[in-house]
């Protein structure tokens, strides 16, 4: 049986922020491999997290990011409790997203929030752009569009402009923070201005 150190146990709880026996057990069932005890750990947070996604979130923080005084973004995030609410990491996540919000200038909160109208548009525009291929594959184009379309346009479809590999969307920075934080955590609305910008 491989033994696990306690300096291993609280290495891994400051990178991961679960707590100390879900770390044990971890590195316990990875049989003390940390790289494999972080994705496990990462497993059953995420799976927490959908969980945790029906329950009322009602706290939060209302925030504010000015760049250069000539961007400003407002921003509600709501989570279940005060208590999270005055949260370091909580704070970091509010900020963060409005820092992305300032920077990728998302136009719409989710998928959901597009207009049918905007979205009809877009998928016309789509269709004249391949209207000499077959209708099958102009199917799966103007999908593969709409998709792009959204991951443009919607803030919890963008990637994270701190993400250095790419990869991680806005939702799934909030996905890591309630598995991390044990509440659910929901972007309520934002608003952007630009100087000179006409609304």
């Amino acid at each position: 049986m491989t033994t696990i150190s306690a300096e291993t146990v609280k290495d891994l709880r400051e990178k991961t922020g679960a707590g100390m026996m879900e770390c044990k057990k971890a590195l316990t069932e990875s049989g003390g491999d940390f790289e494999k005890a972080i994705a496990c750990l990462r497993q059953k947070g995420l799976a927490s997290a959908a969980r945790k996604s029906t329950r009322s979130a009602s706290e939060g923080l209302v925030s504010s990011y000015i760049h250069m005084d000539k961007i400003g973004v407002l921003l509600e995030v709501n989570c279940e409790t005060d208590f999270v609410a005055k949260t370091d990491d909580f704070k970091g996540l509010v900020r963060d997203v409005a820092l992305h919000i300032a920077a990728a200038n998302p136009s719409y909160l989710s998928r959901e929030d597009v207009p049918q109208d905007v979205i009809e548009k877009e998928k016309e525009i789509y269709k004249a752009q391949v209207a000499n291929k077959p209708p099958q594959v102009v199917e799966k184009i103007v999908e593969g569009k709409l998709d792009k379309f959204f991951s443009e346009m919607c803030l919890l479809d963008q990637i994270f402009i701190k993400d250095t590999e790419q990869k991680m969307k806005i939702k799934d920075l909030v996905t890591e923070k309630v598995a991390k934080l044990g509440e659910n955590i929901v972007i309520r609305r934002f608003a952007r201005f630009q100087l000179g910008e006409k609304q």
